[in-house]
């Protein structure tokens, strides 16, 4: 130890790694030297499951992934009609997003894999235990001798706990640095001690550095698949929306003229709604619309603008999707915003715009546009 935490200190933590042990050491005493050898062993074939069942399953979610793409590519999933199930709709958004959002794929993989390869491994674990303890069992269970080395196996024991509790700790103090309880926790001298001593040099950068990484990303994605909802919510088009998307897109030729206008269209008519954005920062007040009511009160905030968009553009026969994340403000900073990207046939590419700020210049596949907008949250579509 670095001597960096001396004596006891009145932190919760502190007291908890230190229960941890001391009731592995009560059970060693109490199981004596057989019964502690046969949970030593129990615990450590657990651990040595878990570590292998880990590794198999990235292995093999890494390995089946992009199959998995490939497959659902392959299948040409195609829209639900508007007038489709609730199912049909929900169906269409979650295998959409398995197929689009690589992090949230390997997840699922790897927790399909983890379960059947931790069942399997887990039962052979346990059972090389048991096979492993018997020459174990002809030890005493009582006596002094026997309790003693009981006692000092339920120690080891006990501080194999405590270094996978303060792991578990550790890496929430990572993955969080802004938790609550995380200043309290780091204030606990054992647990600084043990963290800086132990799980820093054992674990390296992948705690610290790469698991947030890796959290942030998947956060990205959950945030895409959440948005994927108005796939569902918004599957259904009004006939009064039909009708003015194919009216507004009558006698364009090609998708960019098509979604040019219906940009134009959205961005003139619909008036920014103020009152609700001053509703929300106030009093905290959202008022959740659909592009139904957007189209009929001509009032909305850059999400509206951007759904009705999408939701237009569909009934027109294009491929659109909402964009979520930050948009420059005028003053030097960015706030939360959305927009759209439609897919342009003719050059086979997604291209962004931004029904929002249309009457302020042109922000159809306009140069710089990712200067001005910053994509953070999701993509629906």
């Amino acid at each position: 130890m670095s001597g960096g935490w001396i004596g006891f200190d009145a932190n919760l933590v502190t007291w908890l790694l230190l229960a941890v042990v001391a009731f592995s050491l009560f059970q060693g005493i109490r199981r004596g030297a057989s019964g502690s050898v046969k949970q030593l062993l129990y615990f450590l074939a657990g651990a040595l499951a878990v570590v292998i069942s880990v590794v198999l399953s990235a292995l093999a979610a890494s390995e089946f992934s992009p199959r998995l793409q490939e497959w659902l590519i392959g299948r040409n999933m195609a829209r639900p009609e508007p007038d489709a199930s609730f199912f049909a709709q929900f169906g269409y958004t979650a295998l959409s997003g398995i197929r689009d959002l690589p992090l949230l794929r390997f997840s699922i993989l790897f927790l399909v894999f983890h379960t059947i390869i931790r069942l399997l491994i887990g039962f052979a674990a346990r059972m090389l235990a048991s096979v492993v303890s018997i020459p174990f069992s002809v030890l005493p269970s009582g006596g002094t001798v026997s309790r003693s080395v009981g006692g000092f196996i339920g120690t080891a024991l006990g501080t194999g706990r405590a270094l996978l509790l303060t792991a578990l700790l550790f890496a929430y103090c990572a993955l969080f640095p802004q938790g609550p309880m995380k200043s309290y926790i780091e204030s606990s001298g054992l647990y600084k001690e043990v963290a800086a001593q132990v799980i820093r040099p054992a674990t390296g950068n992948l705690i610290e550095d790469k698991l947030p990484v890796f959290a942030e990303a998947m956060s990205s994605e959950l945030d895409q698949l959440w948005l994927k909802r108005y796939d569902v919510i918004d599957a259904e088009l009004p006939d009064d929306i039909v009708n003015a998307a194919l009216t507004v897109t009558e006698g364009k030729t090609g998708d960019e003229e098509k979604a040019r206008a219906l940009y134009d269209w959205v961005g003139s008519r619909i008036t920014y709604d103020n009152d609700k954005v001053r509703a929300y920062e106030d009093e905290g007040d959202w008022r959740e619309q659909n592009p139904a009511h957007t189209f009929a009160t001509r009032k909305g905030v850059c999400i509206d603008y951007a759904r009705l968009f999408a939701s237009m553009a569909r009934a027109a026969g294009l491929e659109a999707r909402v964009v979520t994340g930050l948009g420059y403000d005028g003053r030097g900073g960015y706030g939360p915003h959305a927009w759209n990207e439609v897919y342009l046939g003719e050059h086979q590419r997604w291209v962004p715009l931004d029904p929002t700020w249309a009457k302020t210049g042109n922000w159809f596949d306009s140069p710089g546009f990712t200067d001005t907008h910053i994509q953070q949250g999701g993509i629906t579509g």
